[in-house]
């Protein structure tokens, strides 16, 4: 029962990605980043994507060994074996049940959005210093909430293959919401053969990608503009901008997360 209603939460919302549809604004915004970018030479534009593909690369591997992640990874285990007492590592999770596993997950997507909210909500009080962290600050972050929301549902996280796909998960929860359906299809196209998919030379990141580095630019432009109206001292508005600009992004990329993995175990069974 529980594994036919989380499938069929997770097929109306595959519906709704792909009956998506993008407003005149939408498009406006798209045809014009598109046209900045292709201004750029192709070879400038691969060094960006490949610096972006190392960058999340050695990030994933850093934050494996941290001992936040490390403790957090206990912390699931720990509420696991109320569930189940002879569970011992991560993949021992995998015998739960989907419902079980969904709740792990959830207590990381509250977390995640917690943490985001006040990391933008920090943000916005306009301090340069903060401004230039908070990009690769909330990147990593949401990258470290896929890690927690795939260890949740028993997968290996330091396996190189889930590595790849933890980080090609995080690029579809970043994308804008109109490639989103493309890329959840290439997912699951990707998960049917996981052993081929580290033969794959294709970048991680893309020039569908390339909105949410202008996205920053553009909240970042907004902070300091009203960093200086102050409501009895704190600059309202701006930690407003700060902290539900990074809640949404956080909101996308773990409730992509956990609906990839859903599916994952679902078809593993």
């Amino acid at each position: 029962m529980g594994e036919e209603r989380v499938k069929r939460s997770i097929n109306k919302w595959e519906e709704e990605l792909q009956q998506y549809n993008t407003n005149d604004f939408e498009r406006m915004y798209e045809m014009w980043v598109q046209n900045s970018f292709s201004k750029i030479p192709p070879n400038y534009q691969q060094k960006f994507f490949s610096m972006m593909d190392q960058w999340f690369l050695y990030t994933y591997a850093f934050l494996q060994g941290t001992s936040s992640q490390i403790t957090a990874k206990e912390r699931i285990l720990q509420t696991a074996r109320s569930f189940d007492e002879d569970i011992e590592t991560i993949t021992d999770l995998q015998n739960l049940s989907i419902e079980q596993l969904t709740y792990l997950a959830n207590q990381q997507l509250s977390r995640s959005r917690i943490y985001s909210l006040t990391q933008g909500g920090i943000t916005g009080t306009g301090g340069w210093l903060l401004l230039s962290a908070d990009f690769p600050l909330m990147l990593t972050m949401n990258l470290r909430s896929v890690q927690l929301i795939g260890s949740s549902f028993g997968y290996d996280m330091n396996n190189p293959i889930e590595m790849v796909v933890a980080l090609k998960v995080l690029h579809g929860g970043i994308l804008p919401k109109r490639f989103q359906y493309d890329a959840w299809h290439q997912l699951k196209e990707e998960t049917s053969s996981l052993t081929t998919i580290m033969e794959s030379e294709d970048l991680l990141t893309d020039e569908t990608w390339i909105e949410q580095p202008l996205n920053q630019v553009f909240k970042t432009l907004a902070i300091v503009m009203f960093r200086k109206k102050l409501v009895q001292g704190v600059p309202l508005i701006s930690v407003g901008i700060g902290a539900l600009s990074n809640y949404k992004l956080s909101k996308e990329v773990t409730n992509f997360a956990k609906r990839y993995y859903q599916y994952r175990h679902l078809i593993e069974k």
